[in-house]
C-alpha cells in the first residue's frame, strides 16, 4: 500500500495508557540521536496537563515532552486541538493554541469535521520542515461510538494517509485479545495501513511469548515488531492521569520532608510535583481525601510539613469540592500546628478571599468565598494568560520566608483565566519577565502572609530549578532536622528519556523505524538541500 505521507508514522493504542505517549517519546529520541530530523504530532489531545509554547499557545504536556525528546522547542502545530475537561460532559476547546470556547461532548462531536482540515494542515506544515513525523493517537481506534467524525485516530490516519502501528500493554493482561480485537474492529482500509504491533511493559522471557506472536501474525498478517520490557521506576511526565509506570517506589520511611497535595476533580498540571515525587529526601503524597493519608486509619490526623494546592480547570467548583470534603478545616488545623501552605495558579486563587466569575468563564456566573488565607481576590476573565516566564526570587520574599536573602532564578509558565488584586499583592514573591518580550518589561507575581506560613503564585514550574527548589524545601522544613539534597531535575528528565529510548531501540532497532518511515534510502527535499 502506497502512502501519501510515507514519512509519517502514527502510534495508536488498544486502550488509554497502553504506552502511546512514551513510545512516541522514545521513537523521537531514537531518530533524533541518529541525526534524523523529527517532530511529534497529536491531532487531538484531552488533558488537564498543558504547556505554553514559545509563540504563546497552549498544547498538551505530552507533546512538549516529545518535542524535548526531539531537541526542539514545542509549537502549536504539534497539537492543533487540545480539550481541557471542565465537567463530566464538557470541555474547553483549544485550537492552534487558543481557546475558542466551551463545548458539550455532543456539540464538539458535530464540530469535529470542521477541525479535520486544520489538523491535517498542521501536520503537513510540520512535514514540510522535518524528515519524519511521529503521531500519537488518543485512547483506542476501536471505540465504535467515536468512529464517526474521528480526528484523533484512524480518521486522521486516513485523511493524512500514513502507516500505523498499534501498541498494547501486556502488564494489564489480555494483550492478544486487545490487539486482535482492536484490529478486527477496524475497516478494511484501516487494517491495510497497520504495519506492526508493539507489546509494551513485558516482564520475563520473550521466548515464552512466541506461540502468541505466531498466532497473532497468522490471524492478522501483521507482525509484532517489538516487545518492550517493563522499565521499573521510569519517569516520563504523564499526559494527564498519574500513570502507574511513573509512581515513585521509594519508601516514605526513608524520606524526611512530607508534602500533601489535595487532588480535586479538575486539578491541572500535576507535573508541577514530579520533581517532588522524584526527590530523594521528600515524601510527596497525592490524596482525594485526607482520610486516605498515613496515620488517619490509626486514629490520628495526618501530619505534613507543606500542603500545596495545585492548579484547577474549574477553580470555583474545585474550591467547593475542597470545602465539602473538609480540606479547608484540615488546612487551617495544619497551619495552627505550624505547617506551611503554597498555592499554584488556581490553588493560589483559592487561598484568597474571593473568586469572581461574572462572565461564566468556567462555571455558572457568580462568586465564591475563598479560604481567606491570602489577602487577595481574583476575577476570571475571557482573556487567558498564556506565557513562558523567567525572573528571580525577590530578596524581600526570601528574607520574610526564610530569614535570609537567597538568590534563585525562576523559570516557568503561566496558564490562567484570572486577574488578582488586593493588599496581599504588596508582598510579592517573584520579579518576572515574559520570555518572548523583547522590551523586557518586568512585573511582580505572587503573594505571601506576613507570618510567612502561606504563599502562592500564578507560575507553574517553581520547583523545577535546583536553587529555587532548595529554597522551598528549606522554607517548608523550618525547625526540622532536614538536609536538602542537590537534585538536578532537568538532567534527570533527560536521562529518563534516554533510558526509555535505549530500551526501545534495543527491542526495535533504528533500521526498523527507518523502514516504517520509508527513510532507508530517501530524505525529505529540505534535508537533501541542507546536505548538498
Amino acid at each position: 500500500m502506497a502512502f501519501k505521507s510515507p514519512h509519517t508514522l502514527m502510534v495508536q493504542g488498544t486502550t488509554s495508557d497502553a504506552g502511546k505517549s512514551i513510545l512516541v517519546t522514545a521513537i523521537c529520541r531514537i531518530l533524533a540521536r541518529h541525526n534524523i530530523s523529527v517532530a511529534p504530532f497529536k491531532p487531538q489531545n484531552m488533558a488537564l496537563n498543558s504547556a505554553v509554547t514559545a509563540d504563546g499557545g497552549e498544547i498538551g504536556r505530552a507533546q512538549a515532552v516529545q518535542a524535548e525528546a526531539c531537541y526542539l522547542e514545542p509549537t502549536v502545530l504539534m497539537n492543533p486541538v487540545l480539550l481541557k475537561p471542565n465537567s463530566d460532559v464538557g470541555a474547553q476547546v483549544i485550537v492552534r493554541g487558543r481557546a475558542i470556547g466551551n463545548m458539550k461532548a455532543k456539540e464538539y462531536h458535530l464540530y469535529k469535521p470542521e477541525l479535520l482540515n486544520d489538523v491535517v494542515a498542521c501536520h503537513d506544515e510540520l512535514a514540510d520542515n522535518f524528515q519524519s513525523i511521529i503521531v500519537e493517537g488518543a485512547g483506542s481506534p476501536a471505540e465504535i461510538n467515536l468512529r464517526e467524525h474521528d480526528i484523533a485516530n484512524m480518521g486522521f490516519a486516513e485523511a493524512a494517509d500514513c502507516p500505523v502501528i498499534i501498541v498494547a500493554d501486556i502488564d494489564r493482561g489480555g494483550v492478544f485479545a486487545h490487539l486482535y480485537g482492536t484490529y478486527a474492529l477496524l475497516s478494511d482500509s484501516e487494517q491495510q495501513r497497520v504495519k506492526g504491533f508493539v507489546i509494551n511493559r513485558f516482564r520475563g522471557d520473550v521466548s515464552l511469548l512466541e506461540p502468541g506472536l505466531d498466532w497473532l501474525k497468522e490471524k492478522t498478517d501483521v507482525p509484532v515488531i517489538g516487545v518492550i520490557p517493563y522499565l521499573h521506576d521510569l519517569h516520563i511526565e504523564a499526559e494527564d492521569s498519574l500513570a502507574r509506570s511513573q509512581q515513585s517506589n521509594d519508601q516514605a520511611s526513608e524520606k524526611k520532608l512530607k508534602i500533601i497535595v489535595p487532588m480535586y476533580p479538575r486539578a491541572s498540571n500535576h507535573t508541577d510535583f514530579d520533581v517532588l515525587r522524584m526527590h530523594p529526601t521528600v515524601d510527596c503524597q497525592f490524596a482525594r481525601s485526607f482520610k486516605d493519608l498515613d496515620g488517619y486509619q490509626h486514629g490520628q490526623m495526618p501530619e505534613a510539613d507543606l500542603i500545596i494546592l495545585p492548579g484547577s480547570k474549574s477553580v470555583r467548583d474545585d474550591l467547593q469540592w475542597l470545602k465539602e470534603n473538609g480540606w479547608d478545616t484540615f488546612i487551617k488545623r495544619h497551619l495552627r500546628y505550624g505547617g506551611k501552605v503554597y498555592g499554584i495558579c488556581g490553588g493560589y486563587q483559592m487561598l484568597g478571599n474571593w473568586i469572581h466569575d461574572p462572565q461564566a468563564i468556567e462555571s455558572a456566573a457568580g462568586s465564591s468565598e475563598g479560604l481567606g488565607l491570602l489577602d487577595i481576590e481574583s476575577t476570571l476573565t475571557a482573556n487567558k494568560t498564556l506565557t513562558n516566564v523567567s525572573g528571580k526570587l525577590l530578596a524581600d520574599a526570601s528574607k520574610a520566608l526564610l530569614g535570609q536573602e537567597i538568590e534563585a532564578d525562576v523559570q516557568g509558565y503561566e496558564i490562567h483565566a484570572g486577574v488578582s488584586s488586593g493588599e496581599g499583592l504588596s508582598r510579592p514573591l517573584f520579579e518576572l519577565q515574559l520570555q518572548n518580550d523583547k522590551s523586557l518589561m518586568s512585573y511582580l507575581d505572587g503573594s505571601m502572609t506576613e507570618d510567612g506560613q502561606v504563599a502562592g503564585s500564578y507560575v507553574h514550574g517553581v520547583f523545577d530549578q535546583s536553587a529555587l527548589l532548595d529554597f522551598w524545601l528549606r522554607w517548608a522544613s523550618e525547625g526540622l532536622d532536614f538536609q536538602t539534597s542537590s537534585f538536578d531535575y532537568q538532567s534527570y528528565k533527560d536521562e529518563q528519556i534516554n533510558r526509555l529510548a535505549d530500551a526501545v531501540e534495543a527491542a526495535i532497532p533504528i533500521e526498523q523505524w527507518q523502514a516504517l518511515l520509508s527513510l532507508s534510502s530517501s530524505l525529505s527535499a529540505k534535508a537533501e538541500k541542507e546536505l548538498s
